[in-house]
């Protein structure tokens, strides 16, 4: 009897211990974190964080492309790119690198598959030589990812990067690693930045990255303007495929740049109205060279695809000489008489066309996609 009696108090004291393994006590003050439950499509995963994290910010992750006109020892020619982006706010505001969209005259931001949507963006705020953009689409009810604190990442942390890298089908791809070092200090040459410094050195405009994060996880082209998560399934930063080396990825930290982001949603820029076009004043030099009948105009060098330009019948090697009405002496001038109107204003352009003629046609304005 006594052994029977030894053996009950054992196994209560071992059911004793086996429920306090199991439970935690949630700190006074402190909310719980979890992650969204997998879905029945990760059975199997045996509750693996990372996955977990995907599936939670995924939906979030959007590809942006554009198209533009790039500057070659030919003239201005159409060309084109391909990034990544991810949803801050569900009514379509959308945070990417500014060097994503630099230079665009469409961009459209397009969700996951496989129900994927495409909207047409334009930026609402953001600095160039911060390198980002946040964007605005006309959308409702979009996934959104949450901005977390970078000031609250430690050394060797894991990381999860996101994005369309290299342009892929399919869907974003993932990588993970960990937080190699924080706070850094970044030059990379960028061409195309109109606004950035000029390396004594080089001679060639330069971003500054500040409180850069550096990580393990890799970054390709393509992941440029995409989020970099801790296992919460909050972003702490901004992957940036342009400041990255071998075995070495590098992200805009979400602290450095959360002003920018806060002021861009406290005061969106409104849209501008915009023709689609690249033009250079015309000159004596310009005129004699290219045999132009008139010495005073903007000189169309370049226009966008379905843009409101072409769609009215104006072309590369037209001349606009009159902008509703007011003679254009010069390219600066012809873009003041576009920002004055608004997106949807119809207006009489006249123009001398290519083979000398002049002809008047009515243009309707588009919204220019950059501030």
């Amino acid at each position: 009897m006594l052994l029977v009696m030894r053996r009950i108090l054992l196994s209560i004291v071992v059911l004793v211990l086996a429920a306090g393994a199991c439970t935690r006590t949630q700190p006074a003050g402190e909310a719980p974190r979890q992650l969204p439950a997998l879905p029945e499509s990760s059975a199997g995963t045996d509750g693996d964080p990372i996955v977990r994290v995907i599936e939670h910010v995924r939906p979030a992750v959007v590809n942006i492309t554009t198209e533009g006109f790039q500057q070659t020892p030919f003239g201005t020619q159409e060309g084109g790119g391909s990034g990544t982006g991810f949803v801050i706010r569900s009514d379509g505001i959308v945070v990417t690198n500014y060097h994503v969209v630099e230079g665009a005259h469409r961009i459209k931001v397009i969700t996951n598959p496989p129900k994927s949507k495409q909207y047409d963006a334009r930026v609402i705020g953001g600095d160039q030589t911060a390198d980002l953009a946040v964007l605005k689409v006309e959308a409702n009810n979009l996934p959104a990812a949450e901005l977390g604190r970078s000031k609250d990442l430690v050394l060797g942390q894991p990381v999860v990067a996101i994005g369309y890298a290299l342009a892929l089908d399919g869907g974003p791809t993932v990588t993970t690693g960990i937080v190699s070092a924080m706070n850094r200090v970044l030059d990379v040459p960028d061409a195309n930045c109109q606004e950035c410094r000029l390396d004594p050195q080089s001679n060639s405009p330069t971003r500054t990255y500040r409180g850069v994060l550096q990580t393990d996880a890799a970054i390709n082209p393509g992941n440029s303007g995409g989020p970099l998560v801790d296992l919460s399934g909050r972003v702490v930063g901004i992957n940036t495929a342009g400041a990255s080396a071998e075995n070495i990825g590098f992200a805009i930290s979400v602290d450095t740049v959360r002003p920018l982001i806060q002021e861009a949603l406290a005061h969106p820029g409104e849209p501008v109205a915009y023709l689609g076009i690249v033009s250079v004043d015309v000159t004596p030099d310009l005129a004699l060279q290219l045999n132009l009948p008139v010495r005073e105009g903007a000189y169309i060098d370049n226009v966008s695809p379905k843009g409101a330009a072409e769609r009215a019948g104006i072309g590369s090697g037209d001349v606009v000489v009159e902008f509703d009405g007011k003679a254009v002496t010069g390219s600066e001038e012809l873009g003041k008489f576009i920002r004055d109107r608004e997106p949807g204003d119809r207006v009489d352009i006249t123009f001398i066309d290519s083979g000398g003629d002049e002809r008047t046609v009515t243009a309707t304005l588009g919204v220019n996609p950059l501030p």
